[in-house]
């Protein structure tokens, strides 16, 4: 049983666009595993130093010393999303950044779970251009995970996800009903659960020419432009925001 569980990573695991928690923040997949984790051991205790934005190397930077200072015997780390969406995303480095960060954690004792992500090319013809970067990361994180002796947690190929409902309107991020099959799937990798998860529901049919443009368009004009005006000023969302849960405390499982 785990008693000290430190969740690093972006957005994915802060959480975004997820139920609003009983601290007013979004709850997110690693809130929800906190609480499973919670009912197998009444004394965890739980930290969140992910934010939202952040690239891979900044959260090796940034959160593994902080979540080394907590000592942790339970660490996810998921991250590098982001990362692929540059152009000047290099492979190597971001490989060589995240094996080094879980060295330090492992020869630390705490044990991590790794994530290879879903193919954005099942949902989005315009995320499809970033499916070949992706899945070699994922090959590259499946090794560390080998190497390392971490748990996987693998969504690529993964039809449970192809739902829009798993997917918030910015189509970037999961919705509560993803994020609650998210942490399903942390909970099957550490052996907590079986894979029901994985299961598809029956997906509705897809919209008419003129249901496609109109939704397009929305998704362009409330999520695309502000993104793509971010990167042009070398903004991220999450500038100056710091880390939901910086220490170590009993997770919030309330509604």
């Amino acid at each position: 049983m785990w008693s000290r569980y430190v969740a690093l990573g972006d957005s994915f695991t802060e959480g975004l666009m997820d139920d609003i928690g009983p601290d007013g923040r979004h709850r997110g997949w690693a809130d929800r595993l906190a609480c499973l984790l919670l009912e197998r051991n009444p004394d965890l205790a739980y930290a969140n130093l992910a934010v939202r934005g952040r690239l891979l190397p900044q959260v090796v930077s940034e959160q593994v010393p902080e979540a080394l200072a907590l000592e942790p015997d339970l660490v996810t780390l998921a991250a590098g999303i982001n990362d692929t969406l540059r152009r000047s995303y290099d492979l190597h480095a971001s490989m060589t950044a995240l094996d080094g960060a879980v060295a330090q954690l492992r020869g630390h004792g705490a044990d991590v779970v790794l994530v290879a992500f879903g193919d954005p090319s099942r949902r989005s013809r315009v995320m499809s251009s970033v499916r070949d970067r992706i899945s070699a990361a994922n090959r590259a994180t499946r090794a560390i995970a080998t190497h390392r002796g971490c748990y996987l947690v693998d969504f690529w190929g993964c039809a449970a996800f192809d739902g829009d409902d798993c997917w918030d309107d910015d189509r970037l991020h999961l919705s509560p009903t993803g994020h609650a099959l998210a942490a399903a799937a942390a909970a099957e990798a550490l052996g907590l659960a079986d894979a029901s998860w994985r299961t598809p529901r029956p997906l509705p049919p897809p919209p008419g020419p003129v249901g496609w443009i109109e939704g397009n368009a929305r998704w362009a004009g409330r999520h695309f432009a502000p993104w793509l005006l971010r990167r042009l000023r070398g903004r991220s969302s999450g500038d100056g925001l710091q880390a939901k849960r910086a220490t170590l405390a009993p997770p919030r499982c309330g509604s």
